[in-house]
């Protein structure tokens, strides 16, 4: 056998060493938290061990992968014309901007740009939550041409989570009420709660309404509103804290569930 090569990878937010042939092919990986090599073929056994041995930082397990979960296999299953996971923050505001670019030149800057600017910054916050074990899947379409900005699962359950820009601008909430500094007053709320309600219906799972203000310079809520939260885009990374509702099985199962873009048309 040609001697393995020692690859690093990162999968969900956690570090893998792959060893592979020459040609590629992965023999075995190791897990460091789980302290386990998983070996793909058991007469590469010696040739991974000793590939690894300037890696390993104490006894570890040796033995076969583990057999796929269900989450697991039904995202194997799923179509790529189906699988929304790939779909970038702002999604299909990158799509528009693409089709139709607008006036090379305008006087004011396009609205599209700034919105598909605050939905990538809340992407990159909640993509950030990975490693705690949090999955974030960004612009779910809805039937009617509206979608979800983006929906986060993980242990302290799910959100749906609709993004406003607000960069250096006054917001105060009464609710269902936002008012975004000199502007009037819209009904936001309503929109935030009945995404999430649908959201829910897909799911058969309860989903929580979630407002991500991006970049204001301040935020005035007389009364918290209703079974709702409201954060700044730099509040965003303490969700990772929350833990307590769904368990890493839960999570994986929902997660592959809502990938799927057939979910959402029975909506």
């Amino acid at each position: 056998m040609d001697r393995p090569r020692v690859v690093p990878a990162w999968r969900h937010g956690r570090e893998r060493l792959y060893v592979c042939l020459p040609d590629g092919r992965a023999l075995a990986w190791y897990d460091r938290d789980a302290a386990r090599v998983h070996l793909i073929a058991d007469d590469s056994r010696t040739a991974v061990l000793d590939a690894l041995r300037p890696f390993l930082t104490g006894p570890v397990t040796v033995g076969p992968p583990p057999v796929p979960t269900p989450a697991e296999l039904a995202r194997l299953a799923l179509h790529p014309d189906d699988d929304l996971a790939p779909n970038r923050p702002g999604e299909t505001l990158l799509v528009a901007l693409d089709r139709d670019p607008g006036p090379a030149h305008r006087l004011r800057p396009d609205p599209r740009r700034r919105a598909l600017a605050a939905e990538q910054t809340v992407g990159r916050a909640l993509d950030g939550l990975d490693g705690a074990g949090w999955r974030t899947l960004h612009s779910v379409p809805l039937p009617g041409g509206d979608r979800v900005h983006h929906l986060l699962i993980g242990p302290g359950g799910l959100y749906a989570v609709h993004t406003l820009d607000a960069r250096k601008a006054r917001v105060r909430i009464a609710d269902p009420l936002v008012t975004l500094g000199r502007q009037a007053p819209r009904p936001l709320l309503r929109r935030v709660r009945a995404d999430a309600d649908r959201a829910s219906y897909a799911l058969t799972a309860e989903v929580r309404p979630l407002l991500a203000l991006v970049g204001p310079a301040g935020v005035t809520v007389p009364a918290p509103p209703r079974d709702l939260r409201v954060l700044t885009d730099a509040e965003l990374p303490d969700l990772g804290r929350l833990g307590g509702v769904l368990k890493p099985g839960d999570v994986e199962a929902l997660h592959a569930m809502a990938r799927d873009r057939r979910t959402w048309a029975v909506l």
